[in-house]
């Protein structure tokens, strides 16, 4: 009997040993980096597979996401009418029509420009091209008349092209898909203008405790993220228009409402929006009114790029875009490869909103343990 339970013992020890064996072959540094190179894969294969399903689904994902961008931006209006007793229905109903309304009369100025003046815009930017071209040759260092075409022809291929212009929507399919998708944008914002809260509550239930405390947390920064990017940045992005607007007016140049337009729309676009407009105006002006008034162009374009970014972003979006010109520059990259424009618009505030979430995880002011300041930052 003694001698079985010896046994028993010694296979005991030994199962234990093989254990603690394998337990220190993955605690050791080699095991530590294999373990979180498996994480890091299998985060990357769920993040590509949710890229994948939302391209996939893109007739569905980006109405909701849009109607979610714009319910964020009038939830302080829709909670202002109801706390002055305002019934619920028409307070929707008032928010809803101010954001079609909105959205139509800067449609209509789109349409309007395209169809009245979009062909002398693009004829003026080719010939400005062409006169930028004819100057590049007087500089005294050299460039091959082939890099130079190859330029010129990327940029007349840009403005041109279907994506640029009223033929981003040609076609009887795309313009089906649009219409459905206006129409599902429109009865999804109109559910999260009124029941929003109560949405974001059923979807809340499996959660308990702290898990529910963080889930609030999240959804209220979200919607604060949201909301305060997109009035900050359709407040910058009117103020650019209408200072760039009068200035081009002022000065004489052509074209100068539909100029404003594009200076508005490519707004939206942090960082590359407002210059692309701006070397757009200039080009005009310089086929147009010569290389003065370009010179006069491109002095407005540059104060008033000047008035936002250094009045403007910090007053109106301090609190909301606390993100460094790096991941702007790199969030819009990959925005625009894995979306296009709209890609491009949408991926500066949802990563605003991760970095958001990311500092609301532990608590109201306590960002996840990853990215906590540990020790003081010295910059050298």
């Amino acid at each position: 009997m003694a001698i079985f339970r010896s046994r028993e013992g010694d296979a005991t020890a030994d199962a234990a040993q093989a254990v603690a064996t394998q337990a220190n072959q993955w605690g050791d540094p080699f095991g530590r980096l294999a373990t979180r190179s498996i994480q890091i894969i299998v985060v990357v294969v769920v993040a590509a597979g949710l890229i994948y399903s939302f391209k996939t689904l893109s007739l569905v994902t980006i109405p909701v996401l849009l109607a979610l961008i714009f319910a964020s931006a009038m939830h302080p209006v829709v909670s202002w009418l109801r706390h002055r007793r305002v019934p619920s229905l028409l307070a929707t109903l008032i928010a809803l029509v101010g954001i079609l309304g909105v959205l139509g009369l800067v449609g209509w100025l789109v349409v309007w420009a395209v169809e009245n003046q979009a062909s002398s815009l693009v004829s003026s930017a080719q010939k400005g091209i062409g006169q930028l071209q004819d100057f590049i040759t007087t500089l005294p260092f050299s460039i091959t008349d082939q890099q130079i075409e190859d330029v010129r022809d990327t940029v007349v291929n840009f403005v041109t092209s279907a994506s640029f212009g009223s033929g981003a929507l040609a076609g009887a399919s795309a313009v089906g898909s649009f219409a459905t998708g206006l129409v599902l944008m429109i009865v999804v914002l109109f559910f999260f203008l009124k029941d929003g809260p109560a949405i974001w509550e059923f979807m809340l239930r499996p959660f308990r405790g702290q898990q529910y405390a963080r889930a609030r947390r999240i959804g209220d920064k979200t919607v604060q993220t949201l909301g305060g990017y997109v009035r900050g940045t359709a407040t910058v992005a009117a103020v650019d228009a209408i200072g760039i607007g009068i200035g081009l007016w002022i000065i004489g140049v052509p074209l100068a409402l539909p100029l404003a337009v594009v200076v508005f729309l490519t707004a939206f676009i942090p960082l590359v929006g407002a210059t692309a407009a701006g070397i757009l105006a200039a080009l005009v002006a310089l086929v147009a009114n010569g290389p003065i008034d370009a010179i006069w162009v491109i002095a407005v374009v540059v104060l008033v790029n000047q008035l936002e970014g250094n009045l403007l972003q910090p007053v109106l979006m301090g609190h909301t875009l606390r993100l460094h010109g790096l991941v702007i520059l790199v969030a819009l990259t990959a925005g625009t490869v894995l979306g296009g424009i709209v890609g491009a618009v949408i991926a500066v505030p949802l990563t605003a909103v991760a970095w958001g979430i990311v500092g609301v995880w532990k608590g109201p002011d306590q960002p996840a343990e990853m990215f906590r300041q540990k020790r003081p930052e010295e910059v050298r």
